[in-house]
């Protein structure tokens, strides 16, 4: 992974911090960011058109807990399952495809077992390639540092 990496939102994070929502994300609650420019891009602007994409520079920690998923996996689908309905874990840091919207849709359905695990596989293998990576401990968001932030627009 490239040492910069992005987080899209409405605001300049010059100091990132672990956000918890009403709702269970991926990787659990942390801080999002990603090493694709055009995906930050996309989570800035993806209600008003506008945004604001922050960039920072990650230095890898060899003493963090760190899970890597480098693909779509049996076990990738197992671990956001479990996050999504709220069961948290150790890790420091979580890195791997995201559910997208699309995605997110067919996690669901089989979490509410409206599909099965093949056709979940079936549908999801067509999706545009996505990354995430999550900070989920204040010592996880030590090692980034702030760059810049700089608004976009899908326009």
């Amino acid at each position: 992974m490239n040492n910069v990496i992005y987080h899209g939102g409405k605001e300049i994070i010059k100091e990132p911090k672990i956000i918890k929502t009403k709702y269970n994300k991926d990787f659990y609650f942390g801080f999002y960011c990603t090493a694709m420019e055009n995906q930050a891009i996309r989570w800035a602007t993806r209600i008003t058109g506008n945004g604001i994409v922050n960039k920072y520079r990650y230095t890898p920690n060899d003493e963090l807990s760190i899970l890597t998923f480098p693909e779509m996996t049996e076990e990738w689908l197992d671990f956001i399952a479990d996050c999504r309905n709220g069961k948290s874990h150790s890790y420091d840091i979580v890195e791997g495809p995201m559910a997208d919207d699309t995605v997110f849709n067919y996690v669901e359905d089989f979490l509410d077992g409206r599909i099965s695990r093949q056709a979940f596989w079936e549908l999801a293998k067509f999706k545009h390639p996505t990354h995430q990576i999550c900070f989920n401990t204040e010592r996880a968001l030590k090692t980034l540092e702030f760059i810049e932030g700089c608004e976009v627009s899908d326009n």
